[in-house]
């Protein structure tokens, strides 16, 4: 199925989970996404808002993390982004990653 996939163009789908040394959430949550990357394809960055480099996430999420972004590989439009705040299950993760694959 991959390599069908991969021959008609496959738009995987690209997630970032933004977190933090010492959250129990996040732990969870990068678990969570870990199950799901066992059955599914996707790209996959986490993103620690408490270091200087990502000051810029941590002025949004600082009180929300964890906080999972789902998009699209092939696109960077805002309006296409969806988002998982605090706790989430796999199934709400992969039907996330279904809609940012059609």
């Amino acid at each position: 199925m991959q390599l069908t996939r991969a021959l008609f163009g496959f738009n995987a789908a690209r997630l970032t989970l933004f977190t933090r040394a010492h959250c129990g959430l996040c732990d969870t949550a990068k678990l969570t996404v870990s199950k799901l990357q066992k059955r599914r394809r996707f790209d996959y960055t986490e993103i620690d808002i408490m270091t200087p480099e990502h000051k810029q996430w941590k002025d949004v999420y600082e009180f929300d993390v964890p906080v999972l972004h789902v998009q699209s590989s092939q696109s960077n439009n805002e309006s296409e982004l969806r988002k998982l705040f605090h706790r989430f299950s796999e199934a709400e993760v992969e039907e996330l990653v279904n809609q940012a694959e059609k």
